[in-house]
Parts: C-alpha cells; structure tokens; sequence
C-alpha cells in the first residue's frame, strides 16, 4: 500500500465563513490555522498547502479570557539598540482588532515559506461585512464555548 501524497495541481480548496463574536480569541486561531493548513482534510500533507481560504468576522467583538486585556502584551523589536516597542491587547483591540487576531493565527502557522503561503489565505474584518461574497463562502461553526 502507497502513501497518499497530495500535489498542488490537484489542491481542491473551500472558502469558509467564520464569525468570532462573542468567542476566545486562541480557541478561533488555532482551529482556523488548522483549516488554513489543511489538516482538516484527509489528504493533508505537510509539505503542500492543502489548506483553504478562511475569512473571519466580527474580530472586535473576539473575547479575551482572564486577565489577558490588560495583561498581555504585544512586541516587536525594531533592530535597533532600545527598539523593543511594547503594546497592551486593549489598545491593539481598540485600534486595530484584526491585528490581534492576525497575530493569533500567524504565530500558529509554520514559520516557513510555506507558512507565509498559507497566510495569504486569511481574511479578517472587523465588522460583519466583508469583500469575499463571490466566493460564496460556507459559514463554518467552530467548537468552542461562547463567554459573552
């Protein structure tokens, strides 16, 4: 018996809907990094994107569980001597709520060039309108709790 492998040429790919009201912010990135992956699929293989295109609604309604909107932070760090630039998770929510769940996903996608492909297939907007309606995209329950 062979082992499957998927070639790029034959990829079938979906467009899925996700709405991130009311839901934590981890449990919604890491199963949409799953689907981005592919491995939702049984015809995963880990060096072909099989994944496919997701776009998430609704992100400045995402939940932070504990004390993490207060507490968490997000850095970079510019190269430079002094460069660590340093942000808490409520300002980034109330400035930019898509970075952070930009952020979520990206860190839990491959760190490769084949990561970065698969990061492409992301879409997220802040409200519950979105520019991906041609695509008809099915709108996907995730399992998890809601804490509203």
């Amino acid at each position: 018996m062979n082992t499957y492998m998927a070639k790029p040429a034959t990829v079938e790919r979906k467009w899925y809907l996700v709405d991130a009201k009311g839901m934590p912010l981890g449990r919604v990135a890491s199963q949409v990094a799953a689907i981005l992956r592919g491995k939702n699929k049984p015809t995963f293989t880990p060096n072909v994107d099989t994944g496919d295109y997701v776009v998430i609604i609704n992100c400045k309604d995402v939940v932070f569980t504990g004390n993490k909107l207060t507490q968490k932070m997000y850095r970079h760090h510019s190269g430079y001597v002094g460069g660590l630039k340093e942000k808490v998770a409520a300002d980034v929510m109330e400035k930019d709520p898509c970075f952070a769940m930009k952020q979520a996903v990206k860190g839990m996608l491959p760190k490769n060039a084949l990561g970065r492909k698969m990061f492409k297939k992301l879409f997220v907007y802040a409200d519950a309108e979105h520019k991906q309606a041609a695509q008809k995209p099915e709108v996907l329950a995730l399992t998890t709790k809601s804490y509203e």
